[in-house]
């Protein structure tokens, strides 16, 4: 009896030594609480140790004791031993917890150590135990067959790796069975879906399912989407468009690179096949959103809309009064729009009125670029609604709302763009191109020198215009010195650029 004794004093000293380490070792928070279950056993044996010593000695409630203090003992140098073999000795080496199907395996054989030791220490033989119920063994072996499938599924799992807890994983043909991997243990997975669903798939199914795992081997999946357009678009200008709106769209990586696909023609429209990777698998339904509705905009600002039956195309020669109406209220108001515009009052009511019927309108959507630094692009913009952000190198430099106008360098004299310039929320801008104002100034060449006078006269007021402050600055500083020298060389830049 006293050798017993002093094996369970050296076992208690040993449950001590090792909270304490455990103590020290394991992080604060979460991990220190992993020690309140040894250490609760460790009071329990103290509790029991005291028992037996209340308790007149061959009783039999001082067996119990006995029994209670030698299995809550063994139970908790079994629990932190687990401990100090899976958090600190392995957590460390691998920087990663090991799964739970592991902790619980391992901790399960250490109970029935535990167990088979208890039993050993008061003089039960747990050979003869299991040889006298093999009966009963095989039955429970027979109704556990499923759990052990999932068991040793489980195992597979961790073995492979096909996926990782936090990996978006798609386990069988149903599209809505897609879903973050949150746990997998030893019978299950937990999968929580884009619905915040919970779902148990028991590990035995995926063992058999073909799993689609989106996060590997990168974080960054592809994206399909598919919309038709009239025949009558060319390709080309399509691919462009779509490809232009999708930059800077939400969601969307630059590399790998976004890319379209004509994918097949059919009544009367040209399926298009858009590819683009993200990395936001969590958010792909507001990705895919997000990308229709540029490439949306994308499509309007080159008059197309995208095809959403087969397209039956009908011939008439008569239009309504209301649609006249409508095109006669459109081009008022880009009439008075372009009276923004001070250079082009310059020009006589009729050529203004020309160039408004000309001009077309284009909707841009938040964060879209309209015009780059250092493009080429012989377009003037007017904001009709909405606003516009000017970008400098990066830097920001003003801010545009209704009424202000961006682009007359460009649009008189080809140079190329001094300014970036973004959408800020929805906005509509009335375009000018280069071919509309050809076609003033060839039926009035000298109209070219009243416009080149006024611009460099609001040049000179003002020591930069709205759009293009950059570049006005950097002309007064480096051009000539008089206003008159600066209008002629303004002037025989733009009679180059229309060859007048």
């Amino acid at each position: 009896m006293s050798g017993i004794l002093g094996v369970e004093q050296g076992l208690g000293i040993a449950a001590g030594v090792l909270l304490l380490v455990l103590w020290l070792l394991l992080p604060p928070g979460a991990g220190r609480r992993l020690v309140r279950q040894p250490l609760l056993f460790l009071v329990l044996y103290a509790a029991g140790v005291a028992a037996l010593h209340l308790l007149p000695a061959g009783s039999l409630g001082a067996q119990a004791a006995r029994v209670a203090s030698t299995l809550f003992l063994l139970a908790s140098v079994g629990r932190s031993s687990v401990l100090l073999l899976l958090d600190v000795i392995v957590g460390r080496r691998t920087r990663h917890p090991p799964p739970r199907i592991v902790r619980d395996l391992t901790q399960g054989l250490v109970w029935i150590v535990i167990l088979l030791a208890t039993l050993r220490s008061i003089g039960m033989e747990p050979g003869s135990i299991l040889t006298t119920s093999a009966l009963l063994t095989a039955a429970v072996a027979l109704s556990l067959q499923e759990t052990l499938g999932n068991l040793v599924a489980g195992l597979s799992i961790q073995v492979q790796r096909p996926f990782d807890v936090d990996d978006w994983i798609q386990f069988d043909g149903e599209k809505t069975h897609i879903g973050r991997v949150i746990e997998i243990n030893w019978r299950a997975t937990k999968v929580i879906t884009l619905d915040d669903v919970e779902v148990i798939v028991p590990n035995a199914t995926l063992a058999k399912a073909p799993i689609v795992n989106f996060t590997k081997p990168t974080r960054a999946s592809r994206r399909n989407l598919y919309l038709s357009v009239p025949a009558d678009v060319p390709p080309h200008v399509v691919h462009a468009a779509i490809l232009e709106g999708l930059v800077g769209a939400t969601g969307v990586l630059r590399e790998p690179a976004p890319s379209v696909v004509t994918n097949a023609f059919a009544d009367g429209n040209v399926e298009y096949w858009v590819r683009f990777f993200t990395d936001a698998f969590h958010r792909r339904d507001l990705v895919d959103g997000a990308s229709r509705d540029r490439i949306w905009y994308a499509l309007r600002r080159i008059g197309v809309t995208p095809a959403s039956a087969p397209n039956r195309a009908v011939h008439m020669q008569e239009v309504s009064a209301a649609a006249r109406a409508r095109d006669e209220q459109a081009a008022l108001e880009r009439e008075r729009a372009l009276r923004n515009v001070d250079f082009l009052a310059a020009l006589p009511e009729a050529s203004q009125r020309e160039l408004a019927r000309a001009g077309g309108t284009r909707l841009y959507v938040e964060g879209e670029t309209i015009v780059k630094q250092g493009e080429r692009s012989a377009e003037l913009f007017v904001v009709e609604s909405g606003e516009v952000v000017v970008q400098s190198d990066g830097v920001e430099v003003a801010r545009l709302g209704p009424g202000k106008f961006f682009g007359e360098m460009a649009l008189m004299t080809g140079e190329p763009r001094s300014a970036t310039v973004v959408a800020r929320g929805t906005c509509r801008l009335l375009v000018i191109d280069a071919a509309s104002m050809r076609v003033v100034l060839e039926s009035a060449p000298e109209l070219a020198e009243a416009v080149s006078r006024v611009i460099v006269e609001r040049q000179a007021g003002l020591g930069e215009a709205e759009a293009e402050g950059a570049e006005s600055r950097r002309r007064a500083a480096a051009g000539p010195a008089s206003t008159e020298e600066r209008r002629s060389q303004l002037l025989g830049r733009i009679r180059r650029f229309f060859s007048l």
